[in-house]
């Protein structure tokens, strides 16, 4: 999948023009790229769209219109969009009260390697996670993880053919099974791989 560079950004200017349908699209776009795992623990599977939102954000933000740090957003942040044979999304833990969410930070240690997803009667496919940065003093777990799911070309090709999605996760103290992700969402995520990536 392609990756972002500056002709791809809107100038600040331009972007403060359009931000307000823009960003009702990208909402829009967005509700069918989340999947609950649980109560208190979401996918967040990004896509050259999302990150293209994500970078616009942070430059208006930040009032960064310099070449040089607008090179730096796409360095930072283009690593995140899926490359046609993966899918790749932040993990959180959304726990609103923060004593519940200290604990559970403890109890939930290691979470991030035990989150799945399984096309149809294939292997479950593990996250690879915090490629970036460790999130992980020791002691606890982070509540917000990158991951990536490499998915092997048969599993594209069952998927781009009606297969079955699954997800979950496998911790002692967090077990999770959605045996179908529901159609707008796996509809989405298919859109992420690229045929290109099976020849």
């Amino acid at each position: 999948m392609n990756k972002l560079s500056r002709e791809d950004l809107y100038s600040l200017e331009q972007y403060a023009e359009i931000r307000p349908q823009f960003r009702a699209d990208i909402m829009a776009y967005k509700k069918n790229r989340q999947l609950a795992l649980g109560d208190n623990a979401r996918l967040y599977f990004e896509s050259r769209t999302t990150i293209q939102y994500q970078i616009q954000e942070v430059l208006r933000v930040e009032k960064t219109f310099d070449g040089a740090g607008i090179e730096e957003e796409l360095a930072v942040y283009n690593p995140l969009i899926p490359d046609g044979n993966n899918l790749k999304a932040t993990f959180m833990l959304e726990y609103p009260d923060p004593d519940i969410r200290e604990q559970k930070t403890v109890e939930l240690r290691g979470i991030e390697h035990k989150v799945w997803l399984q096309v149809e009667d294939c292997e479950k496919v593990f996250a690879i996670a915090d490629e970036d940065l460790a999130r992980d003093d020791g002691a606890r777990t982070s509540t917000v993880h990158f991951m990536r799911f490499e998915l092997s070309p048969s599993m594209i090709v069952a998927l781009k053919n009606g297969a079955n999605l699954a997800a979950g996760i496998d911790h002692a103290a967090c077990t999770v099974a959605i045996n179908s992700v529901v159609a707008n969402i796996r509809e989405s995520l298919i859109e992420d791989l690229d045929d290109r990536a099976i020849n």
